[in-house]
């Protein structure tokens, strides 16, 4: 299985110009199989309110779903770093409440690390909990907690004025002691200008091949999510179909009385049974 991954690894990873690979995962399951598979590091993201609740944003995941999601995942990494999400409000009031809440998913939710998102304005509260001793991994570019201020899920850093917000944004991120950025939907040569300037590793996620690794979202990536495909993602797998496929099969299997067969079942004693049937018959 490998050395385990630690924030130390992804430093060492863009020394080394070794690409960091990263998934999401929301469950023991998973999350173990994404684990003895080699990821390097798994998010237990806030894109479980959409992928795991139906919802059509981020926007109303809580912090007690997020460290229960973080406790499931945990339980099934041996390797990988583990990093948690903090959902929105947890660390946009004031940097003591943040500290606090991203203490929460460390030791209730067992994560290594947290992720949370936002730039310039986000810089005293990460260093606020860099302080604390908690790994913090920053976000920037399309962050979907912001999607009604950018009215709706669009690219961002097309124009020169955003472009050079979100320099900035990753040079204070980088100040304020994030071991990582994210950088999400924007346009790979910008990407590009961000992760040579800055130090910290950059993971992207629809921002091009040149960041020293990727992320995405693993109903995504394995074809289980059909509600909507962004444009950057690759479907690995088309489980879905799989799944369609393997529950018809159970559904005829059952109705044909196929299934359960003889080595399926579990058998008794025949005098056990005799003496049933007996008590039955009086």
């Amino acid at each position: 299985m490998g050395a385990k991954f630690t924030v130390q690894s992804f430093q060492e990873a863009k020394r080394k110009q070794e690409k960091i690979t990263m998934l999401t995962a929301y469950d023991y399951s998973m999350a173990k199989i994404l684990d003895e598979s080699g990821i390097d590091s798994i998010l237990v993201g806030d894109s479980l309110g959409m992928t795991m609740q139906g919802k059509d944003s981020t926007l109303s995941v809580t912090l007690d779903e997020m460290i229960y999601h973080s406790k499931c995942v945990t339980k099934g990494v041996e390797r990988a770093l583990v990093v948690g999400d903090m959902p929105f409000l947890t660390y946009h009031i004031n940097a003591d409440e943040a500290v606090r809440n991203a203490g929460r998913l460390i030791q209730e939710g067992g994560v290594t690390a947290v992720k949370l998102e936002g730039g310039v304005d986000m810089k005293d509260t990460v260093k606020a909990i860099v302080r604390a001793q908690i790994p913090v991994m920053g976000h920037i570019g399309l962050t979907p907690q912001s999607v009604n201020v950018f009215g709706g899920f669009k690219v961002q850093g097309k124009e020169e004025k955003r472009a050079l917000e979100l320099i900035d944004d990753a040079l204070a991120l980088q100040d304020a002691g994030v071991f990582a950025i994210v950088l999400e939907g924007v346009p790979e040569r910008l990407a590009e200008l961000i992760t040579k300037k800055i130090s910290v590793p950059t993971i992207g996620i629809g921002a091009g091949t040149y960041c020293d690794g990727q992320v995405l979202v693993v109903h995504d990536m394995l074809g289980m999510y059909s509600d909507f495909t962004p444009k950057f993602v690759k479907q690995f797998a088309q489980l879905k179909q799989t799944i369609t496929a393997s529950v018809d099969g159970y559904i005829q299997q059952v109705r044909s009385q196929q299934f359960p067969e003889q080595k399926h079942t579990f058998t008794m004693d025949s005098s056990v049974l005799e003496r049933l049937q007996e008590r039955e018959r009086v």
